[in-house]
């Protein structure tokens, strides 16, 4: 198994926008195959820092992930609302950081 941790800090007063984008990746990730969790979260200190909690079975998994239709629909709907992205990928014995 592995996790992810996406951090996106967004624009003031985008979160609104963003909402109804996140809820439609999130559903339709969920349903994914090897997702064994993918929650998002908003800061109560800071509404503009996003953060994605995610599990999946294999690297595989999500690397399927990172090709879907959904992602790329998210990944869309939030660039220009996106001021900075850190994704780390948690493994057994290493942690990669895009």
């Amino acid at each position: 198994m592995i996790y992810v941790v996406a951090t996106l800090t967004i624009k003031p007063g985008s979160l609104a926008a963003l909402r109804a984008p996140a809820a439609a990746c999130v559903a339709a990730t969920r349903a994914e195959a090897g997702c064994l969790g993918y929650d998002l979260h908003v800061s109560l200190e800071d509404e503009q820092r996003l953060v994605f909690v995610e599990a999946w079975t294999t690297r595989e998994a999500l690397s399927a992930h990172a090709r879907t239709p959904h992602l790329a629909a998210w990944r869309a709907a939030s660039a220009p609302h996106l001021v900075e992205r850190r994704i780390d990928v948690i493994h057994a014995d290493k942690v990669e950081t895009f």
